[in-house]
């Protein structure tokens, strides 16, 4: 059963067209990640998915029914903009939240404590929330979206703020509610974070559906024509004919491969000429191209058309 089903979708504003004819399908149980540059049509989408505006044409249905405001009570919404309220104690605005979900006071207490442990901020419950950095205030706003244990969550930017640590654990948390059958969407710039967690992407350019698909089944249309070595020494390698381009940091290096070759074979003579000079081999390792780099071809190859 599909959680969320976009049809032809289209919303303008005057003369400018956010959305021009999206589809897209979310199921239980998957993790879903909305991507585009800035101002491409993502914020505008959600807005539609969840009844914040209404598409000009075209249909929104949530759990396989067409779109009602009822349904909301089963989705969660982490919004980019915070929130919050800046003078409340972060308890008490969790309470407050959890009430505008239909909890009664002692639920949405317990469940907030709960929270705020698993999330490792118990012990800030009872200062304001501008007291708080950050990160610490995504933390709150995400734990106020899933009070109410919604089977649908949407969220925009959710590691925003957040250091590599709290993004860390955002991330296992997500997995976990995907494992319990939640449908979790999200829009982010952090494609890294997308190629770990996504089942399934969309990317959208100038509000024009321009790639969709599974991630395996996507990436599995560029050919592993990447090398990513780590060395030390001669690095003549890097000059091989074979190469069509080598972008060197400290220590490492990531090269393309020359288009028409074999790239197993091309990847061998590569790291042959490496071993041959002398040159220590640390990780020498092929693959596809990554998500980003997936993103950067297909948004300029729309730009050119």
């Amino acid at each position: 059963m599909p959680i969320v089903e976009l049809h032809k979708i289209r919303k303008a504003y005057g003369e400018k067209i956010a959305v021009e004819g999206l589809s897209l399908r979310i199921e239980a149980g998957t993790m879903f990640g909305l991507l585009g540059p800035n101002g491409s049509g993502k914020s505008s989408s959600i807005r539609m998915m969840i009844g914040i505006t209404r598409p000009d044409s075209g249909t929104v249905s949530l759990f396989d029914r067409p779109f009602t405001r009822a349904a909301l009570a089963r989705v969660g919404y982490l919004p980019e903009e915070r929130g919050l309220y800046k003078k409340m104690q972060v308890m008490d605005q969790l309470i407050f939240m959890g009430q505008l979900h239909g909890l009664d006071a002692a639920t949405a207490a317990r469940r907030a404590q709960a929270w705020c442990e698993r999330l490792q901020i118990a012990d800030v419950s009872t200062k304001k929330t501008e007291e708080l950095s950050k990160g610490m205030q995504q933390k709150i706003q995400f734990i106020a979206a899933l009070l109410h244990e919604p089977d649908l969550i949407i969220m925009d930017e959710p590691f925003s703020g957040l250091d590599p640590v709290n993004a860390t654990l955002l991330m296992d948390t997500l997995v976990d509610l995907r494992r319990q059958g939640k449908a979790i969407l999200f829009s982010t710039h952090r494609m890294d974070q997308v190629e770990k967690l996504c089942d399934g992407i969309a990317i959208i350019y100038q509000g024009k559906l321009v790639l969709e698909g599974a991630m395996r089944e996507i990436k599995a249309k560029y050919p592993a024509n990447r090398i990513q070595v780590h060395f030390v020494g001669d690095d003549s390698f890097l000059r091989l004919p074979v190469i069509a381009s080598a972008k060197q940091y400290a220590g490492q290096v990531q090269l393309v491969l020359r288009d028409g070759l074999d790239p197993a074979q091309a990847a061998q003579s590569v790291l042959d000429h490496a071993v041959t000079h002398g040159t220590c081999i640390t990780r020498f390792e092929v693959t596809e191209p990554t998500l980003e780099e997936i993103f950067i071809e297909t948004i300029g190859e729309n730009v050119d058309a």
